[in-house]
Order: C-alpha cells, then structure tokens, then sequence
C-alpha cells in the first residue's frame, strides 16, 4: 500500500503565508527544548515536515501562533512515538506523563508539571500560550477532547505492552480509532487559529457531533492508509488494514481496498450532513454572528480534513522505504530514536 494513495476531495484549503518563518524558529524551540536529543533524531524528526501539516490545517493562524501551533504538534507526535514493544514496562512511565499532559489544562496556565520530563515541560509552556484568550467554556471542551485522546493513547500502549494490539474487532478498532487519532480537540484548536468560538448549542448539537466524528474517522482512516508501512514496520496492529487482514483472512491488496471503501464512506457521509449545516443554524436561530462563527468552524474540519491529508501523501513520516537509524529503530519496534520520558 503506496503513501501516495490519492482520495478525491472536494475542497481545497489554503496554506499560511507564515511556514517559512514559523519553521526556523519552531525548529529552534524544539532542539532547545530537548524535544530531539541526537542528530538522526533531529533528522527524522525534520523528514516528517510537521511544519506543513501545521500550516495546512490551521492556515490563518498569526506568524507567532503559527510556531505555537507547530511547537504544540511536535510534542504530540513525538509522545505518541514514545513507546519501545521491547521494554513493555515503559508503559507504566507514559501513563504517567500522560496523567501530567491531560491535567495541564485543568490547572492555572504556567504552572510547573508535578511529572517532569521534555514533554510536560513542553506542553506547559504551550498551552500557557494556545489558551491563551480563550473562554472557560473553550478551554474546558478542549481540555475534554485532549484527555479523551491522552487515555485512548495509554490504552493503546497498555494493549500493545501485553502483546493485545492486533486484538480488537473491526468495530472495537473503528470505535477506537476515532478517539487515538486526536482530531476533535485538534479541530477546536481551529478556533483558537483565528480568535473565534463556535456557539456552544452548535457544539451539541447532533449534526455538529456527527460531523466531528465522521471527520475523526475520515482523517484517521486515511492516516492508517498512508501510514501503513511504517507501521507494518514496527508491527504495530493498531491499524485499519491490518485489522481488517486479520479480521477478514483476506490478502493485503484486499484489506486495503476495503479501508480505502470505508475511509470515502466515512467522507461521503460527512459531506452529506455538511450541507445540511445551514438547516441547523436556521433551526437553533442563530444570529449573522454565530452563523459567521460556524461556518468558520466548519473550514476548521476542512482544513484539517485536506491539510491532513495532503501533507500526509509527502510526509517522511510515513514513507514507505527508509533507511538508516530510524529504519533500525523502527524495526526494533521503536517509534523514537531519543527518550523524552526521562528527566
């Protein structure tokens, strides 16, 4: 299964003006903040291009949200890559910081972690800065969303620790899925890109719910397509094609194309209830202002649902062959080359 598998998207979004500058000084932050501690890793870490991905799905951020946002994606990407299948009990050390990572935004910004390492150290300065004029009402979803995706991800490692990981049906994994690939409070940092808050009657109503989840399962599906030789790699289960090779005792070519079906039913459907959006606004009344505000938080779906998906068919991250410390390590089972869990 090629990265470049192609999906026929509907819409296009914009990229920032801002990658270049935000890239220098992100780069930067992240050496200086321990977040890499070796050159290979250093490099690997260049080779994803998160930089893009951040500039992809939050395109009208600010210069300087726009580092905040990327130096914010670094350390979710590199703790999710934390985990060594060959020292299972280093699962118990990434509940650990993941219990300091979720109740960060439950305390006053800046204050110190209680659980130090690069990561928590990291995340506190971040999200002093990404909550950073939001209200308690944003703050409190985000800080939901964010620990949802914080336990789904020790549980993970915790299946993967017991050699469980390519256990779950395909309903349990779909089901799964939707809260490890992080996308629902990935969508509300939308609102925090440009400075506006979608009407919390929005946010709870059935369509706007439905729509997030389809989204979820549209982008995580199509991350389990391009990613899916790295992980093979690793022999990672937590994946739709390996799920559905096992599930189904069909050949790989098969279980791709099976994924592939779901992931553009999964699209079709959000697109359907997309156009249904402006029905719901007329329903709950809203005014010019809050219909403003959710059309904006509708582009925040697009724009993570087609920036993903663009930066993901280039990626180093998942590239297919790969050669070097990083190949090594990811045949070790490793998806790190440097440990950020240590003090």
């Amino acid at each position: 299964m090629p990265q470049d598998v192609r999906f026929d998207l509907p819409f296009k979004t914009p990229v920032s003006e801002h990658l270049e500058y935000a890239r220098e000084r992100h780069l930067r932050w992240v050496w200086d903040m321990g977040l890499v501690r070796s050159q290979a890793g250093f490099e690997e870490y260049q080779s994803w291009d998160l930089p893009q991905a951040a500039a992809r799905t939050y395109p009208h951020a600010s210069a300087d949200d726009m580092v905040v946002l990327m130096n914010w994606f670094s350390l979710a990407f590199l703790f999710d890559d934390q985990f060594d299948t060959g020292q299972p009990d280093r699962a118990d050390r990434i509940a650990e910081v993941a219990r300091e990572l979720i109740a960060t935004p439950l305390r006053p910004a800046g204050t110190a972690p209680r659980v130090g390492c690069p990561i928590t150290v990291a995340w506190t300065e971040v999200w002093g800065h990404l909550s950073d004029g939001m209200s308690l009402t944003w703050r409190t979803r985000f800080a939901a969303s964010w620990g949802r995706f914080l336990v789904a991800h020790t549980e993970e490692v915790d299946l993967a620790a017991r050699d469980l990981a390519g256990t779950l049906s395909l309903a349990e994994y779909a089901e799964f899925r939707r809260r490890t690939v992080g996308i629902h409070h990935s969508i509300d940092a939308g609102e925090r890109s440009r400075g506006f808050e979608v009407p919390a009657q929005v946010q709870a109503h059935p369509l706007m719910v439905r729509m997030r989840d389809l989204a979820a399962d549209t982008i995580g599906f199509m991350n389990d397509i391009h990613s899916f030789e790295r992980e093979k790699r690793r022999g990672d289960g937590h994946n739709l094609i390996a799920v559905l090779h096992r599930e189904r005792d069909c050949g790989w070519e098969e279980a791709a194309a099976e994924a592939y079906r779901m992931t553009t039913d999964c699209l079709d459907e959000y697109l359907a209830l997309e156009a249904r959006v402006p029905e719901m606004c007329e329903e709950l009344r809203l005014t010019a202002e809050q219909q403003a505000q959710v059309r904006m938080g509708v582009e925040a779906i697009q724009h993570w649902i087609n920036g993903n998906y663009e930066w993901g068919l280039t990626s180093g991250r998942y590239a297919a062959a790969k050669e070097g410390p990083a190949a090594t390590a990811e045949l070790a089972g490793r998806g790190s080359l440097d440990d950020l869990l240590a003090v």
